[in-house]
């Protein structure tokens, strides 16, 4: 028998090596300490990854949507440190909010262009009550390097009284209002109202035919905020040509690829949009089954669950209804 030349044995025992490598799992994720931390995951290939190689990873990105539980610190902390990454590796980089409503773009473009103050645009603005504390340092990142903002949702009041009056509320608006939000305002897409309804009916599924007149006008407001973002992001392509978009919106307008990410690819599906979804880590569980949710998101970032709010279900009720009610907003003609 003829002795295997060294070369060919080192060859074959680094190329086993590297089978073996390629093979391997990916090391155990690491469960967030704090309610600031944020544990990014790639969901095909199950390994996590730092904000700059998360970056790198969206390089090729058109539209990136970062989905987010509203007030959930890790997941705005982790926008404001993505978004300062993407602008260092490309300044061609454009922010699409959901949390400020197109009709008070202007309010915005003044407070970017430094002509009022931060409590003017709070108030003017109509800004989320949890502005200072979650988006704030965004805005303030956009305004410092003139990064382009876009009020992407549509106006509160007007998808409120689509909630109330229907789909034909839209008509009785004035020209230059009805002007600004979609051609096709309720535009749908398979399996979205499916989980709609089941979110809202506490998984106890009641199929499109049980779904009273409340209800379906309640889902068309929610259809036109998800194609009045997907529309405004299209019209910031056109705007801002060569520019990479972030979007920062509520999860359910994104997770699973439904929502504002569906129309959005309706419309255009040509454009590369990555998704990127909110996850609370499984208490009391080493590690979550990330077969149950590879398909939320493109990449998926893991944060503490938020405290319960309340643990009497009465005094739960009675401030959801407190909640929704609000006689102090203005009423629909």
């Amino acid at each position: 028998m003829r002795p295997i030349p060294i070369a060919l044995l080192l060859s074959t025992l680094i190329t086993l090596a590297g089978c073996a490598t390629a093979l391997a799992p990916p090391a155990p994720l690491e469960a967030p300490e704090t309610q600031y931390d944020a544990i990014i995951v790639d969901a095909d290939k199950g390994t996590s990854l730092s904000i700059a190689a998360l970056a790198d990873a969206l390089t090729e990105a058109d539209v990136i949507v970062v989905g987010e539980y509203h007030g959930h610190h890790g997941a705005h902390l982790l926008q404001s440190r993505l978004q300062a990454e993407l602008h260092r590796q490309n300044p061609a980089l454009a922010l699409t909010m959901e949390q400020f409503d197109l009709d008070h773009q202007r309010e915005l473009d003044r407070y970017l262009a430094g002509e009022t103050g931060e409590a003017e645009l709070i108030e003017d603005a109509n800004a989320w009550d949890n502005y200072r504390a979650s988006y704030r340092p965004l805005i303030e990142l956009a305004k410092a390097r003139a990064i382009p903002v876009i009020a992407a949702n549509a106006p509160s009041q007007v998808v409120r009284c689509v909630g109330r009056q229907g789909p034909d509320y839209l008509d009785t608006l004035p020209a230059d209002v009805r002007a600004q939000l979609p051609a096709n305002p309720f535009t749908d897409t398979p399996g979205y109202r499916e989980k709609f309804v089941t979110a809202l009916t506490g998984g106890h599924g009641i199929g499109e035919e049980g779904m009273n007149e409340r209800m379906q006008n309640t889902y068309k407001a929610q259809l036109l905020r998800d194609n009045t973002m997907a529309v405004e992001i299209l019209r910031a392509r056109e705007r801002y040509p060569g520019h990479q978009l972030l979007h920062l919106t509520g999860t359910f307008h994104s997770e699973e690829r439904l929502g504002t990410v569906a129309l959005l690819e309706q419309r255009a599906p040509e454009l590369a949009v990555v998704v990127l979804t909110p996850i609370f880590w499984p208490q009391g569980q080493s590690q979550p089954n990330l077969e149950d949710q590879r398909s939320k998101g493109d990449f998926l970032y893991f944060l503490q669950p938020l405290p319960k709010e309340y643990r009497d279900a009465e005094r739960g009720r009675a401030a959801m209804t407190a909640r929704f009610s609000r006689p102090d907003l203005p009423g629909c003609h």
